[in-house]
């Protein structure tokens, strides 16, 4: 039974990767996962909830990829924020959909459509800038990056400017805006913060 639940989540990801949330119909995820409705509806009481555990489904998923990019044995934090933020980059502007990151796909998209999912997707942003915030103070322990005053407030900051990045990198179909957010994310991560 759980293989039928993530079958329909698999199918459901690569359809969302594609058009969005609002533009997968439930019939169209039913034929596409060869299942009648009545196998959805006993997994997901409604069209949200399959987005709610879609949404679930991806940033466990993800949490697992930040663990191998930013927890990378070997390399200074410097070195494994860029790697990670390459690797956004690469997955972004690529031509691989299902690769492209869920979070940003649909944070524009269902924040005013779906508490629920909304909720999913504020508490995975949360879980990557608590995570990137982590390498920066390590940065700073290994002598990669120097000590930044609010490796917090600095997190918030690079996953915005990559947001941002991505929503660009959409409308002009090129790299060339994630190549500037990787030019600003190296100078902000190498600035010399204020001396106490």
């Amino acid at each position: 039974m759980t293989d039928t639940r993530q079958h329909i989540l698999a199918t459901g990801r690569a359809l969302v990767a594609r058009r969005g949330y609002t533009g997968v119909g439930l019939s169209e995820l039913l034929t596409q996962a060869g299942v009648p409705k009545g196998s959805f509806y006993h997994f997901f009481r409604s069209k949200e909830a399959f987005g709610c555990a879609l949404l679930d489904s991806f940033v466990e998923g993800y949490a697992d990829d930040l663990a191998r990019t930013l927890g990378a044995p070997n390399l200074p934090a410097r070195d494994r924020l860029l790697a990670y933020f390459q690797g956004w980059r690469t997955r972004q502007s690529g031509e691989d959909y299902e690769a492209r990151c869920l979070v940003v796909k649909l944070s524009a998209e269902v924040a005013e459509l779906s508490p629920g999912m909304r909720e999913v997707l504020d508490r995975g942003v949360s879980a990557i800038v608590a995570r990137l915030a982590a390498v920066i103070r390590e940065g700073a322990e290994d002598g990669s990056l120097p000590a930044h005053s609010d490796p917090q407030a600095l997190a918030t900051t690079l996953y915005q400017i990559w947001l941002g990045a991505s929503l660009m990198g959409g409308l002009s179909r090129d790299t060339a805006p994630y190549d500037s957010a990787l030019a600003a994310t190296a100078a902000l991560i190498d600035q010399q913060g204020p001396t106490s």
